[in-house]
């Protein structure tokens, strides 16, 4: 490997001196998350242990490499260590490899030769998994969101809505809130959209400026398109309480939440958005934090690429804005990816911890993507461009930020080995940890409540009915909008986070929504607020 630095510098480093720097760089004081050993010069060098700063988590990361070069193991690695420090855990299982974290791994020979290697201590272990699916479609507890909740950006993501079609979505969530219509799920937001758009609805539809007839026709067949497509189980109660993630065991090791998502690898816009609300709620929820000595919660996000990709530019807003703050909550978010090309400029500049594993280079597109990732990476003593195309399956490049907050000396690394199994675990485990999980009785039931498509049934009935003698009688009228005062605010930042995000959002979501926002400080502003993010209040039964 060639020696960048000595070239620039005209003073090639021995050996030693780069396995000093490395030692001296990866030395810390508090709890760390051992990543592995360090490679230098060909030679794996026990002595040089790379860790990351347990409290410097919730500083973001990423763990980036081709298919098959080891970024499951390493994500399943990291989260044993941090639910034996207490940190609770959020992984969105893609493939169905990493159930088999409630289950103790089996050391072969040739896995125990290469943990002596690097100087790991192997010893098999289990650990507390919870498993959850979407909307039940799986083995774990079923987690739903309601539509109200849901918000119009994200649920604009799911429909693929253009801008305009997202603005005017936003408008029909405002409606539904201002007259008390709760849009619990599907059928809620068709029969708003469908009361909208019809004889009854039109003077409704004309008041809300900037919403066309023909646009909200286009997204009452999107929506019809998610029903159709099996996607209405998705949405709506019991809602998941995003609180469920911070738990820990009673031994005081994080629990583990596992979303098993196999069944939806033909949906990727649809999961990738429902972790996007996980997030944005937790983000309404937790209180702020400032530094603390490990996260509240760590979460990783794989096959971030899923997240960005033909996006809006509102819904790229949202997610940079919420993960610039949410850091301050005590919340930790690690994007797994291919390649740091995949996320968007802006975010990854957040992203203080990197783990790169091996990249292909077969294409012209791929020579580029690997240079692209050598710039993201500090001036080291690697030739980069060849370590990251020849690095092995469980070795990956690391620079992380250290407890000072500057960034730790580049570092081929031979990662670590999980002590619980490295696949999918036993479907009678599985099954077993689901039945047992006090999560069961409260999500394992769909509830269907009165809401807004039961409210708009009840007033089409009564307006059909056969008339009384006398005079006329005209329809009941829609729920009147709320005129009590909202109620106080669950956060705890004197509204100046809520503000800023706003303020970023504004830009992107059309003149209608713009005005709208500007009235921030009335109710309407509030609520927009929830919709915008995922967060509006659950309702209680």
């Amino acid at each position: 490997m060639a020696e960048t630095s000595g070239a620039k510098t005209g003073t090639a480093k021995s050996t030693e001196e780069k396995v000093a720097a490395l030692q001296k760089g990866y030395t810390f004081e508090g709890a760390t998350i051992a990543l592995g050993a360090a490679i230098v010069d060909g030679e794996v060098r026990p002595e040089a242990q790379v860790a990351l700063p347990l409290g410097m988590m919730n500083r973001h990361g990423l763990v980036a490499g081709a298919t098959g070069t080891g970024k499951t193991v390493t994500l399943h690695m990291m989260a044993e260590q941090l639910s034996s420090a207490g940190v609770p855990v959020f992984l969105a299982d893609i493939k169905g490899d990493l159930s088999g974290l409630a289950a103790p791994g089996a050391g072969g020979e040739k896995l125990l030769a290469r943990t002596r290697g690097i100087g790991q201590d192997w010893e098999a272990a289990s650990f507390p998994v919870e498993y959850l699916a979407l909307g039940g479609d799986g083995a774990g507890v079923p987690l739903r969101a309601t539509v109200t909740s849901f918000g119009p950006i994200l649920l604009s993501r799911v429909m693929e809505l253009n801008e305009t079609q997202e603005s005017s979505l936003t408008l029909i969530f405002h409606f539904a809130d201002q007259h008390q219509l709760e849009l619990v799920d599907l059928k809620d937001l068709r029969a708003v959209i469908q009361f909208l758009t019809s004889d009854e609805g039109k003077d409704e539809l004309e008041n809300l400026g900037g919403l066309s007839k023909a646009t909200a026709g286009v997204i009452l067949r999107e929506l019809v398109g998610l029903e159709a497509a099996g996607l209405e189980k998705f949405f709506g109660e019991p809602e998941f309480d995003t609180a469920e993630l911070l738990r820990t065991a009673p031994d005081g090791r994080g629990v583990i939440t596992c979303l098993e998502l196999p069944s939806l690898q033909g949906r990727p816009v649809l999961f990738s958005t429902f972790l996007m609300w996980l997030l944005a709620d937790l983000f309404h929820d937790l209180p702020e934090m400032g530094d603390v000595d490990k996260p509240k919660l760590v979460f990783f996000l794989d096959e971030a690429h899923l997240l960005f990709n033909g996006a809006t530019k509102a819904f790229l807003d949202a997610i940079t804005q919420t993960v610039r703050l949410i850091r301050s909550k005590g919340v930790g978010i690690f994007f797994v990816t291919q390649t740091p090309k995949d996320v968007p400029a802006d975010v990854l500049g957040q992203l203080a911890n990197r783990v790169q594993h091996a990249l292909r280079a077969f294409t012209p597109d791929d020579a580029k993507a690997l240079k692209a990732t050598v710039s993201t990476f500090p001036v080291s003593d690697y030739d980069l461009e060849e370590v990251l195309t020849s690095a092995g399956i469980g070795e990956a490049v690391v620079t992380v930020m250290n407890e000072n907050g500057a960034p730790t000396p580049v570092a081929l690394t031979r990662m670590r080995a999980p002590g619980s199994v490295m696949g999918p675990a036993d479907a009678a485990l599985v099954a077993a940890t689901v039945q047992a999980s006090p999560l069961l009785p409260r999500y394992g039931t769909a509830v269907d409540g009165v809401s807004a498509y039961e409210k708009l049934q009840q007033q089409e009935a009564a307006a059909s009915a056969a008339p009384v003698p006398g005079p006329a009688q005209p329809p009941p009228p829609l729920p009147s909008p709320r005129l009590e005062p909202p109620a106080p605010s669950r956060r705890d930042d004197g509204g100046g986070v809520a503000d800023e995000v706003m303020g970023a959002l504004g830009g992107a979501l059309g003149s209608g929504l713009r005005s709208m926002i500007r009235s921030a400080g009335t109710q309407l502003g509030r609520d927009l607020m929830r919709s915008v993010f995922g967060t509006a209040p659950r309702r209680r039964r």
